[in-house]
């Protein structure tokens, strides 16, 4: 194994009450977690946010931990990133002060790196003996489904405050925010942007000591922005995709009651027409969101120097978007609206006045507002080709050179 000394980071705001036996606890299980895991040594850094009350002064109280201060709470995060910048660990983790978890596991995620080759260990809570309050594991388990169904990986907890990083691997985890909501934003970018390797440990999960500083809905709407942009900025598709299923799903739900009319009668009444417009504002809707997911996932790309999507049904919706396809496509949609509105354009320029049912009026209305979209995606997706082309010509950019200042004869 690469690594031989691993630094421990316990992060901590006003937990007086927990931190001298999450700190015991940690010390006595240096030498397991050395044995266990072929460690030369391991070293524990406390980091007081701002504490308040005397978590400091207890942490102090112990000659083999080191003990960092903030003069005011700057956050969850920023504790644990100022805390692997102290150490000195080929491998860094974290564990909560609130001693919920068994610093012991900390072999077990050590091994996990190697047997796996991964660069971030996690010990997943959600175990059938966890203590977790149902209303947390209730959240943490939503959150790990959507990550799970946005990343295509199977994923049991998002946001566990306890894991091992490889210090290798931390720049490519940057930038992380400071808040509470640290862990999922690191979980999220591991899963989405499929640079790094994350492996789950199951662990013990005991109940808190001491007051929660989790806000269950504050930091649960936290959470969820925070998956949600991590997916948006690495894998915009697919979040795009779930969208779009969802109004044409609403789509088919408005427009099944005239569509079954019309076959059944082969008429539509007018009190139908309100179903009609609606079912046509979702299907449009269903393909602005397509399409933007087609150019989003080019830009998502094209940022992050990575090919786009080989396969899947963003590929199928880039395949379809490229110039044969789409002008045959766009070229069908018209004819077809010209169709659909014939016997009015007859009728007006006969008579001037146009008899012809509403329903062809929005269908024709429709179809012709789908060609337009088509077409400005893919307008859009040969800006994005240019861009890529005249990269590949130049190469990377540099800034300009500095001017030097003036200096007189």
């Amino acid at each position: 194994m690469d690594a031989h000394s691993l630094t421990i980071v316990i992060p901590a705001l006003n937990e007086e009450e927990a931190i001298g036996d999450t700190l015991r606890r940690c010390l006595d299980a240096r030498d397991e977690i050395r044995a266990g895991a072929g460690l030369e040594r391991v070293e524990v850094v406390v980091v007081s946010d701002g504490s308040s009350d005397r978590t400091e002064e207890i942490a102090l109280g112990f000659d083999q931990v080191s003990v960092l201060a903030f003069d005011r709470n700057r956050g969850y995060g920023a504790a644990i990133k100022a805390g692997f910048a102290y150490g000195s660990g080929d491998l860094v983790g974290f564990l909560d002060a609130d001693g919920t978890c068994d610093p012991r596991v900390f072999g077990p995620l050590c091994r996990a790196l190697e047997r796996e080759e991964a660069d971030v260990a996690l010990g997943a809570r959600m175990t059938s003996e966890s203590e977790m309050p149902w209303v947390r594991a209730l959240g943490n388990r939503l959150f790990a489904w959507m990550l799970g169904v946005l990343s295509k990986r199977l994923v049991r907890d998002t946001a566990s405050g306890m894991r091992v990083i490889r210090r290798s691997s931390l720049r490519d985890l940057e930038p992380l925010p400071d808040g509470l909501h640290f862990t999922p934003a690191m979980s999220a970018r591991v899963l989405l942007e499929d640079k790094l390797r994350l492996v789950e440990v199951p662990m013990p999960y005991a109940e808190r000591l001491g007051r929660s500083k989790l806000s269950v809905l504050r930091d649960g709407v936290r959470f969820l922005s925070v998956i949600v942009r991590a997916a948006m900025c690495y894998r915009p598709a697919r979040l795009l995709l779930l969208v779009a299923g969802a109004l044409l799903a609403l789509g088919l739900v408005v427009g099944a009651g005239p569509v079954a009319f019309w076959l059944g009668e082969g008429r539509l009444e007018e009190w139908m027409i309100y179903r009609v417009l609606l079912s046509a504002l979702l299907f449009t809707g269903v393909a602005l969101v397509l399409c933007a997911a087609v150019v989003a996932e080019e830009m998502a790309a094209t940022a992050h120097g990575r090919p786009a999507a080989a396969s899947g049904v963003g590929a199928s919706l880039a395949r379809a978007f490229r110039p044969a396809p789409r002008r045959a496509l766009g070229a069908l949609l018209v004819l077809v609206a010209l169709g659909v509105a014939a016997p009015g354009i007859a009728q007006y320029a006969a008579i001037g006045e146009v008899t012809m049912h509403w329903s062809r009026a929005v269908l024709a209305s429709l179809l012709v507002v789908l060609a337009g979209v088509l077409g400005i995606t893919a307008f859009l997706l040969d800006m994005l080709d240019l861009i890529r082309a005249q990269r590949l010509e130049r190469g990377p950019l540099r800034p300009p050179d500095r001017a030097r200042p003036a200096v007189a004869a």
